[in-house]
């Protein structure tokens, strides 16, 4: 990241080839979209080579500063789509198997609605620990906590989850 600092474009292609497939798969989560996480993440690194002087090593590693910024990408482009349309983003959809799709469909349908039901700061810590494979001392670094208050918001989130798919999960089971 120093070298990217001092503009040099075969040190960010490294960061880009080490960084961007996680990022994406975090984003993607996090928005439902693989268009927009897409996007998203290629927003991220355009603000990470355009802001390069703003990174200080001694104070945050650069992959905690590179899912701040990611991270505070999409919940802007969420707010502004909740603003203009009134509306939840769409779901991603995926045909793999077609025999089971709508059953599959279904579940996911109702695992992403609660998820993008959890408050912001919920979902995430849940997204970047249980999905992202953070560390709570990491992901309080992302979201600027405490790691008890990361601790906590795992917390209420899994409750509120586990109330929220308590129906998805007894269907299941009948």
């Amino acid at each position: 990241m120093e070298l990217v600092q001092r503009q040099d474009s075969a040190a960010f292609a490294l960061l880009l080839d080490r960084h961007l497939a996680p990022l994406g798969r975090f984003l993607y989560r996090f928005c439902g979209s693989a268009a927009d996480a897409d996007e998203l993440a290629q927003e991220s690194f355009l603000r990470i080579w355009k802001e390069a002087s703003r990174w200080q090593p001694n104070r945050v590693r650069f992959t905690t500063w590179l899912y701040r910024i990611g991270r505070n990408l999409a919940i802007d482009r969420h707010r502004r789509r909740r603003e203009l349309t009134g509306e939840a983003i769409p779901e991603a959809v995926d045909d793999a198997d077609p025999a089971s799709v709508l059953e599959a469909e279904d579940r996911r349908r109702r695992v992403r609605a609660a998820i993008d039901g959890l408050p912001e700061r919920q979902r995430s810590a849940l997204l970047l620990c249980h999905f992202q494979g953070f560390s709570n001392q990491e992901a309080a670094d992302i979201l600027e906590v405490s790691v008890d208050a990361l601790e906590s918001l795992l917390s209420r989130a899994r409750r509120a989850l586990k109330t929220s798919l308590r129906t998805l999960v007894e269907g299941v089971a009948s």
